[in-house]
């Protein structure tokens, strides 16, 4: 069906074969699923026809909480600035859907001109209305990380009496309609706030089926001790385990997700081996999102399957004439029979079928006049996809491991720990240069550390120096930024000088300050300036591809 699945045209060039493969998907669903779905109102029932873009969209990860979990700072720590329209603070601030992606200039696109743009995956919001609309944007900004994949930020999700506060639409359904497009679901846990309102509960029930995706996250874990923390711990599994109703122990990422000292040094190894893996996470979603998408068609086409089944059972029952509407009341209160007669008919897991509940809702106020007849070619075809078609479309991706391998995410929080002693898995064995220098003033004050450091030859090894460093308290991708900049010549050395600009950077992040993106001329020693101005970081960090 595809030139490209026939093993005698395949490419060598890895980059065009993986988009091809998401052209096979578009068009696999627009040959197959499509008919079948059109054919039953299946968007009546569940969500919209998949566009285009949906599949051409970059990994997208959605990040649910409470207010004051700290969503939103996680975002500021990933890319190490503020995005457009930003506000952090302890009351709930953010009170939109925030869709942060890759522009080439900072602007917010608000949602009734966001769900009209043909080349954005969020067209079929328009159905949940213009409250929603009204806090829904796009905030595009010019960032390494989101080249990548997009970030959304939520509304916190509201405790005890605010919760009655009606929103204007519908806030579990419009997660949920995003949990079935996005790559990763992060649910962000404040160490001192662990209980589940019952809207966050309805709100990871609105997740449904995504189970898969959802990373855990208990941030804020600095402010407890060892101890407090076990015990913190302990609580979030017990209170997870009543809301999420899978027999596997849900995977939690422990940490500090901001960029200021940690106060409870104890617990720095733990909160480092979490990152890292919370991390490499993330950085596999670009890589492993064709792989996402297959798997999510390939889940639609079972469900649009068991759909098209259960109204062609639910049809044979019907009168044509008289008695039509108490009929139709009847059979609804046998939609368990009638899921079992499915079930055994077409030896389909009972697990595929959908929430009995609701699809029961939908069908009281669908007209039952409309359904067809059993479109036995179209469900033919569509079998044939998950047999024959699937399978080698998953042989072409098989064959696509080099660039699987080199697409990651880079840039803010990830570029901080691949310098120097601060250098974690994450860094591979990138040849980056960064030059950075503080005012000569502060070599007075911090030679005589450096002296008490046992220098040879003049310098200082990255290991004694990490000593000195971790006496701030600092995160390590924040060090890691810090000795990035401060290594001039990229030897894993620093001189007298080197440090002394070191020292007054680490000082300069505890005072409450950003490190600068670019160095003045007049911070650089003198005896550095013969290497290129040009090869400075961008956000604080060399250029990877130096």
């Amino acid at each position: 069906m595809f030139s490209f699945i026939n093993s005698s045209s395949k490419r060598k060039d890895a980059g065009k074969k993986y988009s091809n493969v998401i052209e096979g998907l578009q068009a696999l669903y627009k040959n197959n699923v499509r008919p079948l779905e059109d054919a039953y109102f299946f968007s009546e029932f569940f969500s919209p026809p998949i566009d285009p873009c949906d599949f051409e969209a970059k990994p997208m990860v959605l990040l649910i909480g409470q207010y004051s979990t700290g969503k939103t700072t996680f975002i500021r720590y990933l890319l190490e600035r503020d995005y457009p329209g930003m506000r952090i603070g302890p009351e709930p601030t953010t009170d939109s859907f925030v869709t942060v992606m890759s522009g080439d200039n900072d602007r917010i696109i608000p949602g009734n001109a966001l769900v009209a743009d043909p080349r954005k995956q969020f067209r079929g919001l328009g159905r949940y209305g213009t409250s929603f609309l009204s806090r829904f944007v796009c905030a595009e900004m010019d960032s390494p990380v989101i080249d990548s994949l997009s970030i959304i930020d939520t509304p916190g999700i509201l405790s005890g009496e605010k919760q009655r506060n009606a929103r204007g639409y519908d806030f579990a359904a419009v997660l949920g309609w995003f949990a079935e497009r996005v790559d990763r679901i992060i649910l962000l846990f404040d160490a001192h706030k662990l209980d589940i309102s019952d809207e966050f509960h309805r709100c990871i029930k609105a997740l449904g089926k995504n189970d898969h995706k959802i990373r855990i996250v208990l941030n804020k874990s600095d402010m407890v001790d060892y101890q407090q923390l076990m015990r913190v711990y302990g609580a979030l599994m017990w209170s997870l385990g009543k809301v999420i109703n899978t027999p596997e122990v849900a995977r939690v990422y422990i940490g500090s997700f901001w960029d200021q000292p940690l106060q409870h040094e104890a617990n720095r190894k733990l909160f480092e081996a979490e990152q890292l893996d919370l991390f490499e996470d993330i950085q596999s979603l670009p890589r492993n999102t064709a792989l996402r998408k297959l798997n999510d068609l390939i889940k639609r086409a079972r469900l649009a399957k068991i759909h098209s089944f259960i109204l062609w059972e639910l049809k044979k029952k019907i009168p044509t004439v008289f008695g039509r509407h108490v009929k139709k009341e009847a059979l609804l209160n046998m939609l368990p029979d009638i899921y079992k007669n499915v079930q055994q008919e077409y030896n389909i897991p009972a697990g595929d079928f959908p929430d009995i509940a609701e699809y029961k809702e939908k069908l009281r106020v669908f007209d039952w006049s409309k359904i067809p007849a059993m479109k036995v070619k179209t469900v033919d075809n569509v079998n044939n996809m998950l047999r024959n078609e699937i399978p080698q479309l998953m042989e072409n991706m098989s064959n696509d491991d080099v660039a699987e391998h080199e697409r990651t995410v880079r840039g803010g929080a990830f570029a901080g720990l691949s310098y120097g002693p601060f250098r974690s898995s994450l860094a591979g064995s990138s040849n980056d240069r960064s030059t950075r220098w503080s005012l000569i003033h502060d070599k007075i004050k911090y030679e005589p550390i450096f002296e008490t450091l046992q220098p040879v030859n003049g310098q200082i090894s990255g290991i004694s120096a990490k000593g000195e460093m971790l006496k701030s308290k600092l995160p390590n991708n924040v060090l890691g930024r810090v000795w990035a900049l401060a290594d001039i010549d990229r030897d894993d050395q620093l001189d007298v000088d080197e440090f002394t600009l070191l020292m007054h950077l680490i000082q300069l992040k505890l005072d409450g300050h950003d490190l600068p993106d670019k160095l003045p001329m007049h911070m650089i020693p003198p005896q550095h300036r013969k290497e290129p101005v040009s090869n400075q970081p961008s956000n604080g960090v060399a250029d990877s591809n130096n």
